[in-house]
């Protein structure tokens, strides 16, 4: 296995390599990789140690290894009724398969064969989801949901839950906890499931996350809260990034994730991008953002080292395309699997991958929640194509996975849903991927033994954002147990760790960075108001000024309307230098080029705004703004000191 010189590989390069391009609808026998080597229980939990967190791009272990999500979605306890008639009646189930609202299989296997099966896949991780209802749901289930499993017997849909964690933990798996579903109502479409707070309130959302956390919170192999499945649009509302409202996405998963994070400041937090918002007509805008908002508004945590976000792609969907084949929500855009494998790889690197180059607001690693395609039942060559050449920029790209979704049932070798890679039958007989007749394997098992970063991570340079547009963004620990340090005004403060580096010009916008981070030290943090602390002279004649006092940094800011009203200062352990460079950006943005990749200079996170930016090796030390001129207040520069 490569280390991180990987990197240096084109990725392009990498993709054309990979690709094995069968006929359609044939299997691919040239360079197929074998099937993974299957890993005990035992084995698995000493290959890594938890809580998991993030290093720029990549996923990391306690001891800074990087922890690849090799993972599986273990469906079923969202719900499998499909919305109408008996909810046990296999013919309005997904697929003709009655979960019981349990993680699907239960009834026809037990846990440690199940197990066996995951760690067969070469999985490390599971996402398992869950449906909100289940948090409330007293009922025992029928003993025939958990035939295979009798001692789970009596228990509630959460018992039998708390029970599949403990075994997938026990051996070894990574489990991140996945919010898929309000009600028990198979996903996805105008079905109430559409946005976190359908069907119930935010706050009940937030409250039902909370009650999760705390219940595996001793359990450091649940590594990751995935706040809500493909947000979409109800019958009359989109979900919005950023807007500041009831749907906003952006808002709501930072705001949950920062609750998480102050019960279990050991969890990662995962965002998936906006699913859907538009009306799918001709003529009316319609579409699935994903992540590209985060392009020019990335969320920032208490916690740094803890965001993850995802994305999901199937064959069938598109850019602008539901996967709708007819009828309501049915269009003529293109899917996924229209596009050729260039125009795939630059699709998926807008819609996601983007969020994984290094040095910018924006960066974290990427994790690919959801993806399939039906396997030894399917003759779709479109389809097939797709899986080959999507598998191929997973693989080329070192990208995080889970697959959509593991485990279904069969009747004589006959699977009741061709997606799932592992199917068991009344009697508990399993049929794998692995198994003859599954023209998946070959790509399945590429993706897995693909070259891939492994080892030592090290740390690199955060670089977050701060957006005041709507509210508050108080992102600091240490002052969210303070008193308001700037009442009546729009306040921001970096997360502990990093310090202010720079401002966006009339948009209340800001940037963090731990580069070359000073040692903090003890003593208040002062809040700014006027010029008492203006040391070194007039450095801004004619302009008001804030200025921390000598031997602090700006770590935080606040505004009334757009005009600047405070800084917050944080002391340094030790002397800071005092030579001043005075950074104008009154007309014009002024931050370190572009061409170094890194400094979060190649991202724009004040759009339509000037932006100052000190070096990654200074420190802002103060702000100037006028009010003449007709420039309201808002800043105009930056004096910027050297850390060393």
């Amino acid at each position: 296995m490569r280390r991180l010189a990987l990197r240096a590989l084109s990725v392009a390069a990498a993709l054309s390599a990979l690709l094995v391009a069968p006929p359609p609808g044939a299997e691919a026998t040239e360079a197929a990789a074998p099937a993974p080597t299957a890993l005990t229980g035992p084995q698995l939990a000493a290959s890594w140690t938890a809580p998991l967190s993030t290093r720029g791009r990549y996923v990391v272990d306690a001891n800074g290894e990087r922890f690849k999500l090799k993972a599986g979605n273990w469906s079923g306890a969202q719900g499998t009724w499909q919305g109408s008639g008996s909810t046990t009646d296999p013919a309005n189930n997904q697929a003709g398969q009655v979960s019981y609202n349990l993680p699907l299989g239960l009834d026809r296997a037990p846990l440690p064969e199940i197990m066996a099966g995951f760690h067969s896949l070469g999985l490390n991780s599971i996402r398992l989801p869950f449906a909100d209802a289940m948090v409330h749901d007293g009922t025992a289930v029928p003993d025939a949901a958990v035939a295979a499993n009798p001692q789970l017997r009596g228990s509630t849909p959460l018992q039998v839950y708390d029970a599949v964690v403990a075994a997938l933990t026990a051996d070894g798996f990574a489990v991140i906890l996945n919010n898929h579903t309000t009600t028990y109502r198979f996903c996805c479409g105008l079905d109430g499931n559409e946005r976190w707070n359908s069907s119930q309130s935010t706050a009940q959302w937030e409250e039902d996350w909370l009650f999760m956390v705390n219940r595996y919170r001793a359990n450091k192999r649940v590594v990751g809260a995935d706040l809500r499945n493909e947000v979409r649009r109800d019958t009359w509302d989109d979900p919005n990034w950023g807007m500041g409202d009831g749907h906003d996405e952006y808002a709501a998963f930072e705001e949950a994730g920062n609750r998480i994070l102050q019960a279990d400041p050991d969890l990662l937090i995962i965002m998936e991008g906006i699913n859907w918002q538009g009306i799918p007509l001709a003529g009316l805008y319609h579409g699935r953002p994903m992540l590209k908002p985060v392009a020019t508004l990335s969320n920032t945590l208490i916690d740094s080292g803890k965001l993850v976000y995802s994305a999901h792609f199937y064959a069938y969907t598109g850019s602008a395309n539901t996967g709708a084949g007819s009828g309501p929500g049915a269009t003529s855009d293109p899917r996924y699997q229209d596009l050729t494998p260039e125009q795939l790889a630059a699709v998926v690197d807008e819609e996601a991958l983007f969020v994984t180059r290094t040095g910018q607001h924006f960066t974290a690693p990427v994790w690919i929640s959801e993806f399939g395609a039906g396997g030894r039942d399917s003759t779709d060559a479109k389809e097939h194509a797709w899986f080959d050449h999507f598998t191929a920029i997973l693989a080329a790209h070192d990208t995080d996975f889970a697959v959509w979704p593991l485990i279904g049932w069969h009747n004589n070798g006959v699977p009741k849903d061709s997606w799932a890679l592992l199917h068991y039958d009344p009697a508990g007989r399993r049929l794998s991927v692995e198994d003859p007749g599954d023209w998946r394997a070959p790509y399945w098992n590429r993706l897995l033994a693909a070259p891939s970063v492994t080892g030592p991570v090290p740390v690199a340079a955060r670089w977050s954002m701060l957006d005041l547009d709507h509210a508050d963004q108080n992102v600091s620990r240490h002052m969210l147990a303070l008193p308001d340090w700037s009442s009546g005004n729009r306040k921001g403060d970096c997360p502990d760790g990093q310090r202010l580096i720079g401002l966006g010009r009339g948009s209340s916008r800001g940037l963090c960075t731990d580069a070359a981070e000073p040692r903090a030290g003890s003593g208040d943090w002062v809040t700014v108001t006027d010029e008492r602390y203006v040391t070194g002279g007039d450095w801004a004649a004619g302009y008001n000024k804030l200025q921390c006092p000598d031997g602090r940094f700006a770590v935080g800011y606040s505004v009334h309307g757009n005009a600047m009203a405070a800084l917050l200062c944080a002391p340094a352990a030790t002397p800071l230098p005092a030579a001043n460079r005075l950074l104008w950006f009154d007309h014009g943005d002024n931050r370190p080029p572009a061409t170094t990749g890194a400094d979060s200079a190649a991202s724009d996170w004040a759009p339509g705004s000037y932006k100052g930016q000190c070096a990654a090796n200074e420190y802002v030390a103060g702000v100037a703004f006028t009010w003449r001129w007709l420039h309201y207040g808002v800043p105009d520069a930056l004096l910027c000191r050297p850390l060393s």
